[in-house]
């Protein structure tokens, strides 16, 4: 059995327009363990009983960028020992950088599934190039994925169409969107979702409303097409200010369920 670890992230620092996104971890663990539900994820498989389960708590983290990088890309790569799975909540997307640097120095180069209405590959925004718009600029530039595949894609402007061609990212857009139509790649994979690539009817919680998005039901339709074996994930981008009745924090301690289940099943 695979141990999952959770992590938290509480960083915003790299957020381009509204801040508050590193006051997620704690209210996505509420919503997780709140007796408003249950430890089961759909497929019946419960976290602490057929899945083993750590929280390892969040880092702590100081808007030090570089210092907070290295502490990610350590406590990633501790988490993954004995087989773990870490699952990383953030936080902004920007993240997902250091995240993936812990991943390959213990598993090498993995395919990466991106959920999300940006594909967040500037090659800087705002003259940063660690902004939570960059990420897969840095991991496609530092050539920390095999493939990229980007789902529920809706924002895609002219320099990021370039920068797409660039790397060979694949880029699935929302408009005729199924999840039988993604072309899911196979493992050792990791998965990255923003929450704003769910429509904001499903995830108002979110800095940057992007409306004609992924629901709820596809999302998990989709993450139950993973054949594994799933390495990570991140869950980033709730930002607390922004929710409605902690709707959006449910649907993340909802993914952190389902994705716990698939790297069970899948491992």
């Amino acid at each position: 059995m695979r141990p999952v670890r959770l992590i938290g992230l509480p960083t915003d620092i790299n957020s381009s327009f509204l801040r508050g996104a590193a006051a997620a971890p704690p209210l996505i663990r509420a919503a997780l363990l709140s007796d408003m539900g249950n430890p089961a994820a759909e497929c019946g498989l419960e976290l602490g009983r057929d899945i083993p389960f750590e929280d390892l708590g969040d880092l702590p983290l100081t808007e030090d960028c570089a210092a907070d990088d290295a502490r990610i890309v350590a406590a990633v790569r501790d988490a993954c020992a004995g087989g773990g799975v870490p699952i990383c909540l953030g936080g902004d997307h920007a993240v997902t950088y250091p995240v993936l640097r812990g991943i390959a120095a213990v598993h090498g180069l993995v395919a990466i599934l991106h959920i999300d209405a940006h594909s967040d590959c500037y090659d800087e925004l705002g003259g940063n190039r660690r902004s939570h718009a960059s990420p897969f600029a840095r991991i496609m530039e530092d050539g920390l994925a095999t493939r990229l595949v980007q789902v529920g894609i809706r924002t895609l402007n002219a320099h990021q169409a370039a920068q797409v061609a660039r790397f060979g990212i694949e880029v699935v857009p929302m408009r005729d969107f199924t999840p039988a139509g993604v072309p899911v790649p196979a493992g050792p994979l990791y998965l990255s979702v923003d929450l704003d690539g769910l429509d904001p009817a499903f995830a108002p919680g979110v800095a940057h409303h992007e409306p004609g998005g992924l629901s709820t039901r596809q999302l998990l339709d989709l993450i139950a097409r993973i054949p594994g074996p799933l390495v990570g994930a991140d869950i980033v981008e709730l930002n607390p200010a922004r929710d409605l009745n902690g709707m959006t924090a449910t649907v993340a301690a909802k993914l952190v369920k389902e994705i716990a289940a698939l790297a069970q099943r899948t491992g």
